[in-house]
């Protein structure tokens, strides 16, 4: 019932379920950076006239948005970024480099791996992976484990698992580390489009955010920071906005966030995130949890009729995303023939090599769901899959 405010559904005929790689927008969003740039485009934080005004007002009511968002303390504690990748380069650099250890989990996406192999780091010097079960299930023995050898400790780890779905307990994390006095950082690329989440609740010291994952515009993130860091961080980049005051010989910075914010920003995007914002507050996540927990129900119930099919976890502590293979066939060939059906999904490792090295396959077939999605698009699904199953002779 959700499609009609997503243009994509009235000009496409495709099935989309690929959401874990980014999500529709809705027409608020869409007419809001039209908006922007048809009659008011001008830059933030600089000119004093009423174009540049109101881009800055629009601009700073999205930063207000996402902190009542997530339930943050302040204004302040709210970075933009371009995204949840470059939040997590952020406060590798600006921050956690100066961590004897970080420490990771087993189902981290490449942007929470890559980052810390750049400061080279590797598997037990300077880098610790917590374990995960036959059922991908955070293995909180092991990461005490780690914790009492490795005090002190930066901890990342996801949210949302992007391939598949699995949901940490990040407030259970979060306790745990900090009674080892370590850090802890969440990418939350996945949350915001199926949970609502508290920084006070969650008590995190860094939390990254998605926009374009949020029904949002690409190219758009922010980074919540606890207030007592900001300080402590080192700006990843400076430049114009940044600074107070510039001799040849010395720069004085501004206070955060704007010492965090070099250059000109995704304005539009930025703008449109506040509108997606706002369009969920508007449906409530009560709304969409009910209608996205009945049709991921319904998808693990239908494609557990096809034959040969093989899952690497159960839907209990999982929303959104769900990765299956079948005996004896590629996932390549399987994407290539959905996609001739109209069918929109991913194949592959999803940014999540290493785990899907631990589970001895090259990747999967992953159907990510939104609030948008419904029994027709499952319906549709099935039916395609076991067309291309046919095709295969599977």
């Amino acid at each position: 019932m959700f499609k009609k405010d997503f243009p994509y559904f009235n000009n496409s005929k495709t099935v989309y379920l690929d959401n874990a790689a980014t999500t529709q927008k809705p027409q608020c969003v869409i007419d809001s950076q039209i908006e922007y740039y048809e009659k008011y485009c001008s830059n933030t934080h600089r000119s004093n006239f009423g174009h540049a005004n109101k881009a800055t007002i629009n601009f700073e009511k999205t930063r207000t948005l996402l902190k009542e968002f997530i339930n943050a303390s302040k204004n302040e504690e709210i970075i933009f970024t371009k995204g949840v990748t470059e939040s997590i380069n952020f406060i590798a650099n600006s921050y956690a480099k100066n961590f004897k250890t970080v420490i990771i989990s087993s189902l981290e996406h490449h942007s929470n791996i890559v980052p810390w192999h750049m400061q080279k780091r590797t598997l037990g010097n300077g880098l610790e992976v917590v374990r995960c079960n036959n059922n991908l299930d955070f293995d909180f023995e092991h990461f005490e484990q780690i914790l009492k050898n490795n005090p002190k400790s930066f901890v990342s780890v996801t949210h949302i698992s992007n391939a598949f779905g699995k949901i940490y307990d990040i407030k259970k994390i979060t306790e745990l580390a900090h009674k080892y006095d370590a850090v802890v950082m969440v990418d939350g690329a996945q949350s915001l489009a199926h949970l609502k989440v508290d920084m006070q609740d969650l008590d995190v010291d860094f939390f990254a955010i998605s926009a374009h994952k949020t029904f949002g515009p690409t190219g758009v993130g922010a980074i919540y920071v606890k207030e007592k860091y900001l300080k402590e961080i080192e700006p990843y980049q400076t430049g114009g906005a940044t600074i107070d005051e510039v001799t040849f010989n010395t720069s004085t910075l501004l206070d955060s966030p704007y010492k965090f914010e070099a250059g000109t920003q995704n304005i539009a995007g930025i703008i449109g995130f506040g509108k997606a914002l706002e369009y969920l507050n508007i449906i409530g996540y009560e709304n969409i949890q009910i209608v996205e927990n009945d049709v991921y129900r319904y998808l693990d119930e239908e494609l557990r009729k096809i034959p040969k099919i093989i899952f690497y976890n159960d839907i209990n502590d999982s929303i959104g995303s769900r990765s299956f293979n079948f005996e004896g066939l590629v996932h390549d060939d399987i994407g290539i023939l959905l996609d001739k059906m109209n069918i929109a999904l991913r194949v592959g490792h999803h940014c999540a090599q290493p785990i899907m090295k631990q589970l001895n396959v090259k990747g999967t077939i992953r159907v990510s769901i939104a609030f948008y999605n419904d029994y027709n698009d499952v319906s549709e699904l099935i039916t395609a899959l076991r067309k291309a199953l046919q095709m295969l002779d599977a």
